[in-house]
């Protein structure tokens, strides 16, 4: 498949928001997923400004590596993420060498894990911003210009969908929504840290396991990993909650 195919197929995929039990943590998994691979970057995340504008948190990718998870514990408080959240504008600096003095501490983070540039683009819909995607390369070149807008596509893209979504509607606000993928990620690391102690799996590999075994049954992440917890393992299938889809959407 093409670069051109891909990036389309990733604009339908954050399209189809408007279905029962819409799961907004795999959702945000795959903007991450499709943003990397697509760009060639060596990380992305996304981060969420909740419960009060200056908290942000990262609900994907749910399966961080150690070098991502160092960095996503500064991110929240400073860098390009926060800036592009509060400015709702691309943040771009790019040379984590040359970067503001101000991003001290996430700069000596980044660079220390083996990043080399790092950029960001606000999730807004007009005057309304839910947060960031943040862009990490380790790569020898800045991430281009024309990737910078595909991005901002893509989070766009990803905004609209979260605020239209069933399940937003049904909660009521967009708020009540992140509150719950807080609350999710937080079950979802959980289950895949008891599955990877269980079977001696890396926690990449068991966040694997479970996230299959989720799609293969239509299950929401969160009831596959609360079922972890309560059940102890994946034997049984928790109640599907979604209905059947064709075999293109599960990937």
């Amino acid at each position: 498949m093409s670069r051109d195919e891909e990036i389309a197929r990733t604009f339908v995929e954050l399209a189809d928001t408007l279905v029962q039990d819409f799961d907004v943590i795999d959702f945000l998994h795959q903007l991450t997923a499709r943003c990397r691979d697509i760009l060639a970057l060596a990380d992305t995340a996304v981060l969420l400004a909740y419960p009060e504008p200056e908290h942000m948190y990262s609900p994907a990718p749910c399966d961080p590596s150690a070098a991502l998870a160092g960095v996503l514990d500064l991110a929240p408080r400073e860098g390009p993420a926060l800036e592009a959240y509060r400015a709702a504008a691309p943040v771009a600096p790019g040379d984590l060498a040359r970067a503001p003095a101000d991003w001290e501490r996430f700069t000596a983070r980044a660079r220390g894990a083996g990043y080399t540039y790092a950029a960001a683009v606000p999730m807004r819909l007009r005057r309304q911003a839910l947060g960031s995607l943040l862009l990490l390369s380790s790569s020898g070149n800045p991430l281009p210009a024309q990737d910078l807008s595909t991005t901002q596509a893509f989070a766009d893209a990803a905004t609209i969908g979260l605020i239209h979504a069933r399940t937003l509607q049904q909660t009521g606000t967009v708020d009540e929504q992140l509150h719950t993928a807080l609350h999710s990620r937080i079950l979802i690391e959980q289950a895949k840290g008891y599955l990877a102690a269980r079977s001696g799996a890396s926690l990449n590999d068991a966040f694997a396991v479970l996230r299959g075994h989720a799609r293969r049954h239509r299950v929401l992440l969160t009831t596959t990993a609360r079922h972890v917890l309560t059940a102890g393992d994946l034997t049984a299938a928790p109640p599907a909650s979604r209905p059947p889809a064709d075999a293109s959407s599960t990937e």
